[in-house]
């Protein structure tokens, strides 16, 4: 089974919590080898009431390649960190971790969709972007900040470090 490049896309508007959250995240998975440029995450107010205004959206993933199957466990580590600074219920920052490969990016979800398959204890895996003739390419149920391509010079560069790692490793 070929591994996969876990990545977290994470919004917050408190870098204080953000660099405690990152700690935990390498506490668990170890050396981060790329944080993206903080990307504004002003598509929607969909989260405003529970984390507040003037969102960023930045993505990190890791050194060491994992197995598909990681995806229930990514899960479970990015609601922790989540309730970790919570305050009365409300979360502070949003961690959405996901993966990819040479052909696909995918992400963690806990919403039913018709294009998401049941992964474990009601998450889903969410088909979010497909690598073709050199640039991701959008689905129509592609989340709209994904769709508009401003995350995909990151995308493309941890693409780059998946394939280094999976070449490295032959």
């Amino acid at each position: 089974m070929e591994k996969v490049k876990l990545f977290y896309a994470i919004l917050f508007n408190d870098t204080d919590i953000l660099e405690k959250a990152k700690e935990l995240l390498i506490k668990k998975w170890g050396a981060i080898d790329f944080v993206s440029k903080p990307f504004p995450f002003d598509g929607t107010s969909y989260y405003e009431e529970e984390m507040g205004k003037d969102l960023s959206r930045i993505f990190v993933s890791f050194d060491e390649l994992q197995a598909p199957s990681i995806l229930p466990e990514s899960k479970n580590v990015a609601t922790e960190i989540e309730n970790v600074f919570a305050i009365d219920g409300k979360r502070k920052i949003n961690l959405d971790p996901g993966y990819l490969d040479y052909a696909k990016l995918v992400l963690v979800s806990g919403k039913y969709a018709p294009h998401k398959l049941w992964i474990a204890d009601g998450m889903y895996a969410d088909f979010t972007l497909i690598y073709s003739k050199g640039k991701f390419q959008k689905f129509n149920w592609t989340f709209p900040d994904f769709a508009k391509g401003i995350y995909d010079s990151s995308l493309l560069k941890i693409r780059e470090l998946y394939k280094k790692k999976v070449n490295s490793s032959r």
